[in-house]
């Protein structure tokens, strides 16, 4: 669901009332699309996001926390620049255009008072945040639209702000009737009619009066006059709402947030609806979760790409020495054949391609191929090299292999946390410990400042403490440093996930915790989902670690080994206990 020019019409109105009296205290980047103000009121200070990302442009107060980067993006600066300490004038939407203006006066380096605007372009997968001056000229765009990207419109410096080719259609909220009017001669079903003859009306709008309607797929231009009536009525119902809002959210059976509105929606029988009394707060809660995993996924984006390069570059490499392995496990025919030349090198001549001789291992008749510009005795030794050779491979290549596999385990389990990091911390924790694994080699950690992230913590029914790791290094410190003896560590078998550690304060620990832990510890996993686990536990006591073991990796001889069904109720109830 975008946003319509119908909604954002109120969003602006209600911009407009919140944001009076306010000043721009700050301006962060946290992503490429999205641009945070954090606005200074007398009565408390609040925070405006603006984003221009496609599939969740949207223009509305927040409370979300936002991780920002290290060095601020180009357009973050020039913001900075012209907008820093302005104060907001006011909000206004452009009629039948998914266009919000926000103004605001500012002190330029001249020390001269201007005003700027800034254009919330937000249509969809063409969003876009334009900077403008006193003149109308454009300062910037965050997405900065060319000729070639556009010949009937460009965003660029220094070129007059223009708005997007209008399309000559009615608007609904002003010219209902001249709407309804056109709609009535469109030869389409009413929904379309609507969408086709208005301009600034959603698809979700236009379904509710249809469905009001209940005209079915009846063409808007063959309606009975019973049917245009209740068409009419319908309208009327909507518009009133555009008075009288009450902003709705549709959530899906999987209890997703799936459309909004700023009118109740009928037409989803038998979903869960939410009411709000703000569009700012709807749009704040409908996008929030989302938009958290997307900005997520595009900061580590990189890493996951670095990765999966890795864990691909160590599976060919490990089908390749299994390859050349199998080559070289018929070494013992070679020495062999060493040993049947240097018994009959009375037979052997110089320029004979082959010879057949006797194998008193077997009794039987073997042929043995010889290099005619050798003798006897060279090609012997030649059969000698070469099983030597084989013999070394042998040996080098299931020390190899053996390596490959703990690697490839060690990537894998990389993987699972850059594919689960929950924040940004917690990817630079990751590219911290492949650089020093010697994977990353240009990582410099900027803020050596930053205090290393708390594990995750539960609490059990019966009251004890449960610690679970967040990646390979927190893994290592939570058994290795922060557990104890008698404190006993879960962990998925054969899986990549996280060191579970319940910590018993030197008390026995009950079945049911246990039971808790083993779930966490697949709830933390990459068999999260799975039907049954096993998995690993042991006291703490029974752990070590050896130079040689990369992050994360322990070694563990005395255990035992549960096949553990993750409840979902049980893990629902430990999340709300999670710090």
């Amino acid at each position: 669901m975008a946003l319509d020019a119908i909604t954002m019409s109120l969003l602006a109105a209600e911009l407009d009332e919140s944001l009076q009296g306010s000043r721009i205290d700050k301006i962060h980047q946290p992503s490429k699309d999205e641009v945070v103000f954090h606005m200074r009121k007398r009565d408390g200070n609040v925070k405006l996001l603006l984003s221009a990302r496609s599939g969740s442009a949207r223009l509305c107060l927040t409370n979300e926390s936002f991780e920002n980067p290290q060095t601020p993006p180009s357009f973050c600066m020039l913001l900075r620049k012209y907008l820093s300490g302005a104060r907001f004038i006011g909000a206004t939407s452009v009629e039948g255009e998914r266009i919000i203006m926000l103004t605001f006066t500012a002190t330029s380096e001249m020390g001269d008072t201007v005003n700027i605007d800034i254009a919330a372009e937000l249509m969809g997968r063409y969003a876009n945040l334009v900077i403008i001056n006193g003149q109308g000229k454009i300062i910037d765009a965050m997405k900065r639209v060319d000729a070639d990207a556009s010949s009937v419109r460009q965003l660029l410096p220094g070129l007059t702000y223009k708005l997007p080719p209008n399309r000559d259609n009615p608007k609904f909220i002003s010219q209902t009737q001249a709407v309804i009017d056109k709609v009535f001669t469109y030869n389409g079903t009413v929904d379309q009619a609507f969408l086709r003859c208005s301009q600034g009306m959603g698809p979700v709008v236009a379904r509710e009066i249809a469905y009001l309607a209940q005209t079915g797929d009846s063409y808007a231009d063959k309606l009975t006059e019973q049917q245009e009536q209740a068409v009419i009525d319908a309208a009327g119902k909507v518009r009133a709402y555009f008075d009288n809002p009450r902003y709705t959210v549709v959530y899906n059976q999987q209890g997703a947030p799936s459309e909004y509105s700023f009118l109740p929606l009928t037409q989803y029988e038998g979903l869960e609806t939410k009411s709000f009394d703000s569009i700012n707060r709807l749009l704040d809660e409908y996008y929030s979760e989302k938009d958290k995993a997307e900005r997520l996924r595009q900061k580590g984006k990189d890493l996951h790409k670095l990765v999966q390069n890795l864990v691909e570059r160590t599976t060919r490499k490990q089908i390749a020495r299994k390859e050349e392995l199998t080559q070289s496990t018929d070494n013992e025919k070679f020495r062999i054949y060493g040993e049947l030349l240097t018994a009959n090198l009375y037979q052997l001549e110089k320029g004979m391609k082959k010879v057949e001789v006797l194998n008193y291992y077997d009794n039987t008749t073997v042929t043995i191929p010889l290099d005619p510009k050798l003798s006897g005795n060279q090609n012997a030794q030649k059969y000698y090299k070469e099983y030597k050779r084989k013999q070394t491979a042998v040996k080098m290549l299931t020390m190899l292999i053996a390596q490959g596999e703990i690697e490839l385990e060690y990537l894998q389990s990389v993987s699972y946390s850059v594919n689960n990091a929950a924040n940004e911390a917690e990817l630079m924790a990751i590219r911290s410990e492949l650089h020093d694994a010697g994977y990353l080699k240009y990582y410099k950690n900027r803020d050596k400042r930053q205090k290393p992230q708390d594990f995750i913590r539960y609490t059990s029914s019966d009251g004890f403490l449960i610690l679970v790791g967040r990646n390979n290094l927190q893994n290592d410190r939570l058994t290795m440093k922060t557990a104890r003896g008698k404190d006993m560590w879960f962990h998925t078998k054969n899986a990549p996930g996280s060191h579970v550690v319940v910590m018993s304060e030197g008390m026995d620990i009950p079945l049911t915790t246990q039971n808790e832990a083993a779930m966490l510890a697949v709830h933390h996993s990459s068999r999260k989902g799975n039907a049954k686990v096993e998995v690993d536990y042991t006291f703490v006591k029974n752990i070590r670690k050896t130079n040689d073991l990369k992050p994360g990796m322990v070694i563990y001889d005395t255990y035992e080994t549960a096949y553990i069904a993750a409840d979902p109720a049980v893990i629902e109830k430990l999340e709300q206990t999670r710090k």
